[in-house]
C-alpha cells in the first residue's frame, strides 16, 4: 500500500496516464482554448477546408439554397445546429435537414435529395455533417442534379473516399467539433469576424461526450471549455432540458451530459423524429422549449423501457439457448423481427456489458435488415464487418461501434463469416475484463482535499477514466437498497497506524447487490473505488463508489 499525500497521488495518476514531463502535465491540467486550434492540430486537410470555404462563399454570393444535412444522433443534431445557426447569420437561404431513421436511413438518401431539389430548384449545395464519408454513390447522384456536396465527417473512411466538392474530414474529434471549427473559419474568412467562444461550445461538449470521444488531447480542450460554457448557457432549449431532468445549473459534468442530456437528444431519433431535438436546441421561445423538453423526457423514458425489455429478452434467450452451429462463442449475433431499429445499438451495448463479448444485433426486415454492433477493447468491429463487404448493402462506424445494412437472405452467411473472424482474431486474454487500479492508499488518506485534487484531472470519460483507487477496510455495516435490492450500501472503516484511530466512510456499490450474500460484519476486505462527493443540506461528505470487492 502506497502511503502518499494528495500531491504525490496526483503525480502518480498523471504518470499512469503517460504524462511524465512538466510540459505534458501542464498541457493536460490546463488545456489550450479551442479557439487556438489550427486545421493541422485537428487533423483536417487545410486545402479541403479552403475548398469548402470557397464553395460556401460562392453559394452565399449567388444566393443558392444550402442544406445542412445532419444525422439523428446527439452529435449529428448538435453539428447541424452549429453549422445552420452560423450560416443563417450570413444567408437566409439555408435550412437544416435531419432524416427519419426508418424511412430514410442513415446519411444521404437519394429520394430525399431528389425531393429537396424538386421542392427548391435553387438548391445548389448540401453540407453533410456526421456522415458522407461512405456515400460516394449518393454524392454522385446529388451532383447529377446540379448539387455540390461538402462532406464533414469523422467516421472511419472506406478505401476509396468520395469525390465531392470538399472533404472536411478528421477522426480525431466529433462531427460537432468539426462543424464548430468550420463555422469559425466561415466567419473569419467570409464575414471577417470570429465566433465567440461562448457560442456553440456547449453543443460541442454534449456531442463529444455523447459520441464517446476519448477525452484527451483536442477533445479534452473542447469538453473542458465546453462544459464551462454549458454550465453558464443561456440557450433556452438546454435550460429546459435541465429543468425537466432536474439538473442543477452550474453543476453539469460528463455524467449529467452522458447519462441525462445526450440520451434525451438521442431518444427522438431512436423512436420518433430527431428534428424535434434540433428544434429544441435552436428555439428562442421559452414556452416552446419547455414543451419540447417534456416531449424529449417522455420519449426517453419510453426508449429506456423498450431497451430494457428487448435486452432482457435477448439476454434470456442467449442464456437458455447454446450457440448455434457455425456461431462463435466469442461473438454475440442475434436477430429478430421485433427489434426496433432505433434501439438495437443500445441493446448491443447491454449484451457487451452482460457477456463481455462483441455483439451484433439485427432488426430483421423482409428484404433488408438493419444492424448495430458494439465491441470490446482489442477487436476492431468495423474492420471485421467491412471485410464482408460483398454481403453488405452499406456499413460505417468506428472500431468500437458500427452499423450496417444487409439483405435478409444473406444474414446466415454473414454470421458464419463473422464468427470465423472472431475465432481467429479474439484471444482468450481479450475476453477477460480487467479493472485497472491506479494505486492503493490507506483509508485515512481519503479526504475532501484529495477529492478536490483528483477533480483537476477532469473531465473524465473514455480515454481519461476517473481514477480507480484501492484500499483495505473493515465492513462495519451493509444493506441492500434500490428496487429489488440491486445496489449495496456499506459503511467501511480503517484504523490509522499513527493515530490508532478509526476512520469511517460510507460506500455504494451500484448493481452489486449480490455481495450481500458473501459479506459478513467485521470482515476485512479490499475494495476498488472512485471518489464521490455527497452534498446534503450544505454538508459535504466523501463517499466511495465501489467498483469491485476482494
Amino acid at each position: 500500500m502506497i502511503k502518499t499525500k494528495g500531491e504525490e497521488i496526483i503525480k502518480i495518476l498523471l504518470e499512469n496516464r503517460g504524462l511524465k514531463t512538466a510540459r505534458q502535465k501542464e498541457e493536460f491540467l490546463n488545456p489550450v482554448s479551442p479557439t487556438e486550434f489550427t486545421a493541422k492540430d485537428l487533423g483536417i486537410a487545410p486545402k479541403e477546408l479552403q475548398k469548402a470555404i470557397k464553395r460556401i462563399k460562392a453559394a452565399i454570393e449567388k444566393k443558392e439554397s444550402i442544406i445542412v444535412y445532419g444525422d439523428y444522433d446527439a452529435d449529428g443534431i448538435c453539428a447541424t445546429a452549429i453549422l445552420w445557426e452560423t450560416l443563417y447569420k450570413l444567408t437566409k437561404n439555408v435550412l437544416p435537414y435531419i432524416p427519419e431513421r426508418v424511412s430514410e436511413g442513415y446519411g444521404l438518401n437519394k429520394q430525399s435529395v431528389l425531393q429537396l431539389k424538386t421542392r427548391n430548384p435553387q438548391l445548389g449545395l448540401i453540407i453533410t455533417v456526421d456522415h458522407g464519408i461512405t456515400a460516394a454513390e449518393k454524392i454522385q447522384d446529388a451532383q447529377k442534379l446540379g448539387i455540390g456536396v461538402i462532406v464533414c465527417d469523422h467516421h472511419q473512411p472506406p478505401k476509396n473516399k468520395p469525390k465531392c466538392t470538399a472533404l472536411v474530414y478528421t477522426d480525431q474529434i466529433c462531427a460537432a467539433a468539426i462543424a464548430w471549427f468550420l463555422s469559425q473559419e466561415i466567419l473569419r474568412k467570409i464575414a471577417d469576424r470570429k465566433l465567440p467562444i461562448t457560442n456553440h461550445l456547449d453543443l460541442v461538449a454534449i456531442a463529444s461526450i455523447g459520441d464517446l470521444e476519448p477525452l484527451i488531447g483536442t477533445n479534452r480542450s473542447f469538453v473542458k471549455y465546453g462544459l464551462g460554457v454549458l454550465n453558464k448557457t443561456q440557450r433556452c432549449g438546454l435550460l429546459a432540458i435541465m429543468e425537466e431532468a432536474g439538473i442543477e445549473k452550474g453543476k453539469i459534468g460528463t455524467y449529467e451530459v452522458g447519462y441525462i442530456i445526450a440520451p434525451r437528444l438521442n431518444a427522438m431519433g431512436r423512436i420518433e423524429h430527431a428534428l424535434e431535438s434540433l428544434r429544441l436546441l435552436c428555439t428562442s421561445q421559452n414556452e416552446k422549449a419547455r414543451d419540447l423538453a417534456g416531449k424529449l423526457g417522455l420519449t426517453n423514458r419510453e426508449r429506456q423501457l423498450l431497451t430494457r425489455e428487448t435486452a432482457r429478452q435477448a439476454i434470456d434467450n442467449l442464456k437458455l439457448i447454446p450457440p448455434t452451429a457455425g456461431q462463435s462463442s466469442k461473438l454475440i449475433f442475434v436477430a429478430h423481427e421485433s427489434y426496433n431499429q432505433g434501439i438495437i445499438g443500445l441493446v448491443a451495448g447491454k449484451l457487451v456489458e452482460e457477456f463481455y463479448r462483441p455483439a451484433i444485433v439485427i432488426s430483421l426486415g423482409e428484404i433488408y435488415s438493419k444492424a448495430s454492433a458494439r465491441s470490446i477493447s482489442g477487436f476492431n468491429i468495423i474492420e471485421a464487418i467491412r471485410a464482408q463487404a460483398d454481403l453488405l448493402v452499406d456499413a460505417g462506424g468506428h472500431p468500437m461501434a458500427a452499423g450496417f445494412t444487409v439483405e435478409t437472405v444473406k444474414i446466415e452467411e454473414l454470421k458464419k463469416r463473422l464468427s470465423e473472424t472472431a475465432e481467429r482474431k479474439i484471444s482468450e486474454e481479450i475476453l477477460v475484463k480487467i479493472l485497472k487500479i491506479d494505486l492503493e492508499i490507506p483509508l485515512e488518506a481519503i479526504s475532501l482535499s484529495l477529492w478536490e485534487k483528483v477533480q483537476t484531472l477532469a473531465p473524465f470519460g473514455l480515454g481519461n477514466p476517473e481514477p480507480v483507487l484501492a484500499t483495505e477496510a473493515v465492513v462495519e455495516d451493509f444493506r441492500l437498497v434500490g428496487v429489488g435490492g440491486k445496489h449495496l450500501k456499506l459503511t467501511l472503516s480503517g484504523t490509522s497506524a499513527a493515530e490508532k484511530k478509526k476512520t469511517f466512510f460510507g460506500a455504494i456499490a451500484f448493481n452489486q447487490g449480490f455481495w450481500a450474500e458473501k459479506l459478513v460484519f467485521g470482515q476485512k476486505v479490499k475494495v476498488a473505488f472512485t471518489l464521490s462527493l455527497n452534498e446534503w443540506n450544505g454538508e459535504k461528505k466523501m463517499e466511495l463508489k465501489i467498483k469491485d470487492i476482494a
